[in-house]
């Protein structure tokens, strides 16, 4: 075997080694999400609870804010009853986020507006490009643009030839 073969397999072996811990961390989004941008919510129809001060949308939910879309079946808000701005986005059935070129999709997601992270759950799958990772809970940091993926993660990394 080459050299070159040789430190390519290393390589390989490398990743695939550490793509099989419980925990993983990687790059979401080549740049760096304002979270003080404001969230557009477009959706089929809108349902307000005064009592607790919620709101529903449903139906083709899609949410905006700069760079970043999230897509769902319905998502609930949150406000901050201090500021009267959103606290936190908690979508259902179906999460598609895309930021730049990555995409991740996820049963449910939990957007804290106020925290700047996403928390995605149930059968997460992040596509970056050819390369594909899953796992079971992927928490984006949007202020550095970072994921960390847990729960028995699986990476499929693709070389140039592929």
């Amino acid at each position: 075997m080459s050299l070159p073969k040789s430190i390519f397999l290393a390589i390989a072996l490398l990743f695939s080694t550490a793509a099989l811990a419980q925990s993983f961390e990687v790059a979401f989004g080549s740049l760096q999400q304002d979270t003080d941008q404001p969230v557009e919510v477009n959706a089929d129809s809108l349902s307000v609870n005064q009592a607790d001060g919620t709101a529903t949308f449903s139906g083709n939910v899609l949410i905006s804010q700069g760079g970043m879309r999230m897509s769902a079946p319905e998502v609930q808000v949150f406000y901050n009853e201090e500021s009267s701005g959103i606290s936190r986005l908690v979508a259902t059935g179906g999460v598609l986020l895309v930021k730049d070129q990555d995409a991740a999709e996820s049963r449910e997601a939990d957007y804290s507006v106020e925290g700047g992270t996403v928390v995605m759950v149930g059968d997460v799958l992040l596509t970056q490009g050819n390369n594909t990772l899953h796992s079971q809970k992927m928490t984006v940091n949007l202020e550095t643009g970072t994921a960390q993926m847990e729960g028995r993660v699986k990476t499929i990394l693709r070389t140039g030839d592929n």
